[in-house]
């Protein structure tokens, strides 16, 4: 039987896949061209066993210790960790061993250090890019982002997938669909002369308070938290 706790989540998940849904709708998309993935690094690990009976995969943490901990955790499950946080090059290497994709590849020398770091599969990775311009978020100057990706693209262990991005803290969804937007721009423009071992097929944006507003302006993974565990 389930839990109050269980059914609310259940509630929550199906009300944000619809709301995943009707964005993808309005923009003309399929619900299958977005990916969720279920910020859980505030909950427990109850929840997070609930979300992964209720077919929820893709986890997100912000904190490689917590990641590591929780790959171990849940080692018997079927789970695809995401980090999406900012890594310190000296976390690189027991995280790149647990991470199915890293969103938040944001910088050169962090690229190189997991490359080094990185276990015998390529470690999936996006370039996250600082595209609100906020001096206190982490992440590559859009002006830099082709001689960034250019030197990634030599690095033999990484596979640099596409783009991640926050919005600015200030000004709301408007502000938010215009980061989205500039986000989705530089990947078209970056995608036209990358490297033929490049794939920019994914542009991670959009949170909990301007997911809706990321799909309909291009992206394929949203990052949610709050939204999900509301009530919980």
């Amino acid at each position: 039987m389930q839990t109050a706790q269980q059914k609310r989540l259940a509630e929550n998940l199906a009300e944000v896949r619809g709301r995943i849904a009707d964005a993808a709708d309005r923009a003309g998309r399929s619900e299958s061209d977005v990916r969720l993935i279920a910020v859980t690094k505030y909950v427990d690990v109850e929840t997070v066993e609930a979300l992964l009976d209720l077919d929820c995969h893709d986890l997100g943490e912000s904190r490689p210790q917590q990641l590591w901990q929780r790959a171990e955790q849940f080692a018997d499950r079927v789970v695809r960790w995401h980090m999406i946080g900012h890594l310190q090059t000296n976390k690189a290497k027991r995280t790149a061993a647990v991470t199915s994709l890293l969103h938040s590849g944001d910088s050169l020398r962090l690229l190189e250090a997991l490359d080094a770091a990185a276990p015998e599969r390529p470690l999936q990775t996006l370039l996250e890019i600082n595209i609100s311009g906020d001096a206190a978020k982490h992440g590559i100057a859009p002006d830099e982002a082709a001689q960034v990706l250019e030197a990634a693209a030599k690095l033999p262990h990484l596979s640099i997938r596409g783009l991640m991005g926050m919005a600015a803290l200030e000004g709301g969804v408007d502000v938010a669909r215009r980061n989205f937007a500039a986000l989705r721009e530089l990947r078209d423009k970056l995608a036209i002369d990358a490297p033929e071992n490049v794939r920019l097929d994914e542009l991670s944006m959009g949170m909990s308070g301007d997911f809706e507003a990321a799909i309909e302006e291009g992206a394929t993974m949203v990052r949610v938290g709050s939204s999900l565990f509301e009530g919980i």
